[in-house]
C-alpha cells in the first residue's frame, strides 16, 4: 500500500469521524450550529388556594416525572412558611406541605420548568409501570354499578356485550367503548346511560373498562402554550395491551401523545388531597420564554443523560472554558498558515510565529497590536544591530535583545499611561520571546539576503498573522470549534492532504508564467 494512499484513507477517517460526531450532537443532543440559536422553555405554575381553619393541614401533590420528549429543567417551591416535604410512592413522587396551623386564606405555590427536546432519552417505560400500578384488576365489579338503577346496569351490560362482541382485546375493546359513547346517533342504551348525573363519560368509560378487568390507568396533562392561565389539567385514559400502554382520549379514542405536552402525573392515585383546610383548589398557569441553546446546555449538562455532554469542555469550570475557547482557535490559525506556505508560496518569519503573533492581536485588537509591534521591532532592530558590532555570542546577543525588547514594552506602557492611551497597555500580551527571536532572524536575514529579503519575509508574516486573526475572530468559527471540538479532526484531515501537495505554489505560477507563454 503507497503513502498516498494510506494519507488518503487516514485522512477519510478523520473527517468521517469528525462530521459524524458532529452529527450526532446536533441530530441526538440538539447542540445548534449557530451561536445564537434560541429555544423555547416553558415555565409551569401550580397555584394551590384554601382557607385555613385553625387546625393541623396537609396539602399533597402529584410531581411529574422525566419523559419521553420533554425534559425538565429545574423545580422550585415557592411554600413561605410551610413545611415542604418530597415523599415518594409507588405512583411517583408527591409534594406534601404542612403547618400546625393555618388561619385565613392561603396560596402556595410550585413552578416547574421544562424544555421540549426531541431524541430526549426518557425514563424506561418499564419503570413507568413499575411506579404506576393500574386499577386492581380483582376489584369486585359488582360494587361498580352498586349506586346505579336497574334499568342502568341494564344499560351498561347491554352496551358491555356489544362491545365484547365487536373486540378482540383491551385494546379494541376501549377504543369501541369509546367510539360508542361518542357517537352522533347512539345507541338506546348509550343514551340512558349518558344522561346519567351521578356519572360523567370519563367515570362511565373507566368503570366498564375496569368492569371488564382491563389494566388501566389516568394520564394527567397540559399543553405547553405560552399565556395559559388558571387551568386545570386534561385528564385522558391509558389502556395496558400486549403491546404496553395506549393512550386514550375519552373523545376521541386512541391516539398518540400530542406534541408539546407535558404529562403531569401517570397512575390513579389523586392529583391533589388537602387535609385540615376548606375550599381548597389547584389551578395551572403556562409561560413561555426563550433562552440561547448554548446557556442552556451549560445549566443543565450536569444531569444529562449523553456521555458526550457529561465528558466535554462545558463541563470546566468557566476560567477553563475560557482557556479553551481561546487554545482551540490556534488549530484554524495552524490551517491558514499550512495553506499560504503549502499552496500559495507566501515566505514568513518563522513557521508558526504568525498564529502567536495573531493571538496577541486578538487581545490587543488589530490595528493597536500593528502599532505596537511594528514599535518594538524598529526599535528591537536599531539596538540587534548596535550589539553586533559589539561581536556578542548567540546566547548572550539574544539574551540582551530579551531583555531590550521588556524595557521597550516597559517604556512603552508607562508613556501610553501618563498620556492616557490605555489602548497600549495590552502590550504585555505580546510574546517577548518570540519578538526577540523576531528581531534576531530580522537581523540575521539582513545581513545575509538583504533589506528585500526581510520585507518579503516579515511583510508574509503579517500578512498571514492578520488572516488567521480574521479567520480566529469570527465569531461562528469560534463557537464551532468550542461546541463542536471533533472538527479538530477534520481540520487535521485537511492539513495532511495538503500535507502530501508537491505541485506548483500559486506565487510559482506566476513567477514562471513567462516560461509558459515563450
Amino acid at each position: 500500500m503507497s503513502s498516498k494512499f494510506q494519507v488518503m484513507i487516514i485522512a477519510l477517517m478523520l473527517a468521517v469521524a469528525g462530521f459524524f460526531i458532529v452529527w450526532y450532537k446536533v441530530a441526538f443532543l440538539n447542540i445548534p450550529l449557530t451561536p445564537h440559536e434560541k429555544k423555547d422553555y416553558f415555565t409551569i405554575s401550580t397555584e394551590v388556594s384554601f382557607t385555613g381553619e385553625n387546625t393541623p393541614a396537609e396539602i399533597t401533590m402529584a410531581l411529574p416525572a422525566q419523559q419521553e420528549d420533554v425534559k425538565i429543567i429545574s423545580q422550585e417551591s415557592e411554600s413561605g412558611d410551610f413545611g415542604f416535604t418530597i415523599s415518594k410512592t409507588r405512583e411517583g413522587e408527591r409534594a406534601v406541605w404542612s403547618k400546625r396551623e393555618i388561619e385565613g386564606e392561603q396560596k402556595i405555590f410550585y413552578k416547574i420548568t421544562v424544555s421540549p427536546e426531541q431524541f430526549y432519552r426518557y425514563v424506561p417505560e418499564s419503570e413507568i409501570i413499575s411506579m404506576t400500578r393500574p386499577i386492581e384488576r380483582d376489584i369486585d365489579t359488582d360494587a361498580l354499578f352498586a349506586l346505579w338503577e336497574e334499568v342502568e346496569r341494564s344499560a351498561a351490560m347491554s352496551l358491555i356485550e356489544t362491545v365484547r362482541t365487536h373486540s378482540s382485546g383491551p385494546f379494541t375493546f376501549a377504543a369501541l367503548l369509546i367510539d360508542q359513547l361518542n357517537r352522533e346517533t347512539p345507541s338506546d342504551s348509550v343514551k340512558l346511560l349518558l344522561k346519567m348525573k351521578r356519572e360523567d363519560k370519563a367515570s362511565l368509560i373507566t368503570k366498564i373498562l375496569m368492569h371488564e378487568k382491563i389494566a388501566i390507568r389516568k394520564v394527567r396533562g397540559i399543553d405547553l402554550k405560552d399565556r395559559l392561565k388558571g387551568r386545570t389539567l386534561t385528564e385522558m385514559l391509558e389502556v395496558y395491551t400486549d403491546e404496553g400502554w395506549k393512550l386514550f382520549d375519552y373523545e376521541i379514542g386512541h391516539m398518540y401523545k400530542p406534541s408539546n405536552f407535558f404529562v403531569w402525573q401517570r397512575g390513579n392515585d389523586a392529583l391533589f388531597t388537602a387535609k385540615g383546610v376548606s375550599k381548597p383548589k389547584l389551578r395551572f398557569s403556562v409561560t413561555q420564554t426563550q433562552v440561547p441553546v448554548i446557556s442552556s446546555i451549560q445549566q443543565n449538562v450536569y444531569g444529562s443523560n449523553s456521555e458526550f455532554l457529561n465528558f466535554s469542555l462545558f463541563t470546566l469550570p468557566a476560567s477553563q472554558q475560557n482557556a479553551f475557547k481561546q487554545i482551540l482557535l490556534v488549530p484554524m490559525g495552524v490551517l491558514i498558515v499550512v495553506i499560504l506556505r503549502i499552496l500559495v508560496g507566501i515566505r514568513t518569519m518563522g513557521t508558526f510565529m504568525p498564529v502567536l503573533f495573531s493571538l496577541a492581536f486578538i487581545q490587543t485588537s488589530l490595528l493597536n497590536g500593528l502599532v505596537m509591534f511594528f514599535v518594538i521591532v524598529f526599535s528591537g532592530l536599531f539596538i540587534r544591530f548596535y550589539l553586533s558590532r559589539l561581536r556578542l555570542l548567540l546566547v548572550a546577543r539574544i539574551s540582551a535583545v530579551i531583555i531590550v525588547v521588556i524595557a521597550i514594552m516597559s517604556l512603552m506602557s508607562i508613556v501610553s499611561y501618563k498620556l492616557g492611551l490605555t489602548q497600549a497597555l495590552s502590550v504585555t500580551f505580546f510574546p517577548m520571546i518570540i519578538l526577540s527571536w523576531t528581531i534576531e532572524r530580522m537581523s540575521i536575514l539582513w545581513e545575509e539576503e538583504g533589506g528585500r529579503e526581510v520585507w518579503i519575509q516579515g511583510s508574509g508574516s503579517l500578512l498571514v498573522a492578520v488572516l488567521a486573526y480574521f479567520a480566529m475572530m469570527n465569531e461562528y468559527a469560534a463557537y464551532l470549534f468550542f461546541s463542536f471540538p471533533e472538527l479538530l479532526l477534520v481540520i487535521l484531515a485537511v492539513i495532511i492532504v495538503i500535507g502530501r501537495y508537491t505541485g506548483y505554489r500559486l506565487s510559482e505560477i506566476f513567477r514562471f508564467a513567462p516560461l509558459g507563454r515563450s
